[in-house]
């Protein structure tokens, strides 16, 4: 069998994936699941990157171009021949993307809406010439395109034919066709959230609402729509009077296997390019979502990982969703937490759950508006996945997978070092305490940074691993002397060291080596830091680079405790 030789990373488009040799998980039976379902108005809300904008392509093919054999020959919906010959090609299709509405004031993010529209009326020109319209409704048309009297377009449609674009285009297809069209809205909601980031929300609000309300709510000319988002909107908001949604969200079994990878997706793509033994690796990382019933994995992840290991058969599991995000949102939500709320994500690092109910119809200028908010904004965006319901709308809260772990553990250490940067008096005096021998000011300064933080608890992984939070913590407070030389797990004598401190001008070295307690004993933990410093020498690189005295610390670690030793004497030594 020839092997396709190209995975669809970034890649969007249904055509170009099924006639361009891209491997392509069979996401066609939403099209059968659809026309059983749809209401006149269909919402699906997703967290990004579980392939809504290709399933929305896909929905344009189908019902436009559908007739080709080649893009849907093989597939689920091709054996469903009475859908196929009622419905594929059958449509005009108006798909329009929105997630290119990102402009920093509101006349930059009306010009590109302005240009998304003009250009799906465009490929529509042949309404110039349709028998069908009539003049007024040609003019109509030019109007909607921009068109110069030369045939160029310049994206200057007035406020006025913006509002009124898609419900005037629709009705131009209609009457042109005898059929009423089928309108596609991907990434509905981006536009909002931009707005309110930079700060024109109201004015977008009334727009969006305005466009969607003449869209959706009273154009006799439309067959059905379909809209994606990450949130659903509250329908004060911008879906006002529109009565005819039906809103398909992650917390509904049906569609669920549609968007994302199931099991037998990932293990079917593993079998494709042998590598079948790193499905349980693949399962830990991308796995752990819930859409209704349904367990699903994040498909950008899996594909890249895998695009990744046919390259690298060794390489590990990267975190390809963070890349894709700024992950203001968590970074946010930390630094709204309260005591209760930094234990509670303790608990979720640990792969535990939380309770807690969840608001899915948000506006965008609530979200920050309380942590309540944010707990539900986590939920929809795809940072927290559900493991049960315990009411309608009160939910068991989850980490899904070790992607996400790592994205809050990186953000929970950003904050504590935010927050300790705040009282550089009382980090100098920390950092001061180590070159002066102090072990008992360490021990009490470090363990009230301690009491401060969000712990990050791991029960799953080796003791080595449990002391890597505690390594990060201590490491960020001694970077705050830019003074120092401070490096971490560098090569010394017998092996790799935690920490090694270099004071150049005072010629003093420190070593340090941080243990996690088991079951608690803070002293054993400690007198085997020690023991493990001198027996890997881990010391004599600092001999090396000619510090006069070396001060050994031993530091172990339990939940948000520590105890601190130095080594007796001679705990400092000259390097004669």
């Amino acid at each position: 069998m020839n092997q396709k030789v190209k995975l669809p990373i970034g890649i969007e488009n249904f055509e170009k994936m099924r006639t361009e040799g891209f491997y392509y998980v069979d996401k066609t039976g939403l099209i059968k699941e659809l026309l059983d379902n749809w209401g006149e108005v269909n919402l699906f809300t997703r967290p990004r990157r579980f392939g809504k904008s290709l399933n929305m392509n896909m929905l344009r093919y189908f019902f436009e171009y559908g007739c080709n054999s080649e893009l849907f020959g093989g597939l689920e919906i091709s054996a469903e021949r009475g859908y196929c010959e009622k419905y594929m090609g059958k449509f005009p299709v108006i798909s329009v993307t929105l997630k290119g509405v990102s402009a920093m004031d509101f006349a930059g993010a009306k010009a590109m809406l302005r240009t998304i529209i003009g250009n799906e009326a465009m490929r529509f020109l042949y309404l110039m010439d349709s028998p069908n319209l009539a003049n007024d409704e040609k003019e109509s048309y030019r109007q909607l395109t921009a068109l110069d009297s030369t045939g160029r377009q310049k994206f200057s449609m007035s406020d006025d034919m913006l509002t009124d674009s898609l419900r005037t285009l629709s009705g131009l297809l209609c009457k042109h066709f005898g059929q009423k069209p089928i309108l596609l809205i991907d990434e509905y909601d981006v536009p909002l959230d931009k707005a309110q980031q930079y700060g024109y929300y109201d004015e977008m609000v009334t727009l969006i609402r305005n466009l969607f309300g003449q869209a959706l709510k009273t154009n006799d000319s439309l067959y059905f729509a379909v809209l994606t988002g990450c949130l659903r909107i509250a329908k004060e908001s911008i879906f006002t009077g529109l009565n005819n949604l039906k809103v398909f969200s992650v917390t509904h079994s049906r569609f669920a296997s549609w968007f994302g990878f199931n099991t037998g997706d990932v293990k079917q793509l593993l079998e494709y390019y042998h590598l079948e033994e790193k499905f349980e690796l693949i399962r830990k990382w991308y796995d752990g979502y819930r859409f209704g019933e349904t367990e699903v994995y994040c498909p950008w992840d899996v594909i890249n990982y895998v695009d990744l290991l046919r390259a690298e058969p060794k390489a590990f599991p990267r975190a390809y969703w963070i890349n894709t995000s700024g992950n203001h949102i968590i970074r946010q939500f930390i630094r709204m937490a309260a005591p209760g709320t930094r234990r509670e994500i303790e608990a979720l690092v640990a792969g535990e759950t939380v309770t807690h109910r969840i608001r899915q119809e948000l506006t965008y200028r609530e979200l920050y508006d309380s942590i309540d908010n944010l707990w539900s904004v986590l939920f929809t965006t795809g940072y927290l996945t559900q493991r049960g319901a315990e009411t309608a709308d009160t939910y068991r809260l989850a980490i899904p997978n070790l992607e996400i772990r790592q994205i809050f553990v990186e953000q929970v250490q950003e904050w504590f070092q935010e927050e300790a940067r705040k009282d550089t008096s009382r980090l100098d005096a920390f950092c001061a305490a180590f070159p002066q021998g102090d072990a008992d000011a360490v021990e009490r300064q470090f363990n009230a940074y301690l009491h401060k933080t969000i712990s990050i608890r791991d029960t799953a992984v080796q003791d080595a691993k449990k002391e890597n939070f505690y390594h990060g913590i201590l490491l960020g407070l001694l970077s705050h002397r830019e003074d120092w030389v401070v490096t971490s797990n560098v090569e010394s004598g017998d092996g790799y060291s935690d920490i090694l401190v270099e004071l150049e001008e005072e010629g003093v070295g420190i070593v340090i080596k941080v243990k996690y307690a088991k079951n608690g004993d803070l002293e054993k933990g400690c007198i085997d830091a020690l023991e493990q410093i001198e027996r890997m020498g881990y010391g004599e690189l600092l001999l090396e680079n000619e510090m006069n005295t070396i001060l050994k610390y031993g530091i172990a670690c339990c939940k948000k405790k520590c105890k601190v030793q130095l080594a007796s004497l001679p705990a400092a030594f000259s390097a004669e």
